[in-house]
């Protein structure tokens, strides 16, 4: 639902302040698969552009990214990211 995906882009939107953001809900293609928790927001793909990400590690950035939605992460099975400095 845009529920989850409205509180994902808040939350990456107050944190990092991104010049680029994408959230995208990849759950269908997962559908019956293992990791399927029947909710349709089990999996989800961020394209994110922020200068906060200027001269951090991949690693660094992922933990930011994770840091930055808290408890959602709880709720998300699969995160995958595209992190690239601000542009």
């Amino acid at each position: 639902s845009m529920t989850m995906e409205a509180a994902i882009r808040a939350r990456l939107t107050e944190t990092l302040s991104p010049s680029r953001l994408e959230v995208v809900n990849e759950s269908h293609k997962h559908a019956g698969h293992s990791g399927d928790d029947g909710t349709g927001e089990s999996h989800w793909h961020v394209v994110i552009a922020a200068d906060a990400f200027t001269g951090q590690s991949r690693v660094a950035r992922h933990r930011m990214v994770h840091a930055a939605l808290g408890d959602i992460m709880q709720q998300i099975h699969a995160l995958s990211m595209d992190l690239s400095d601000g542009e």
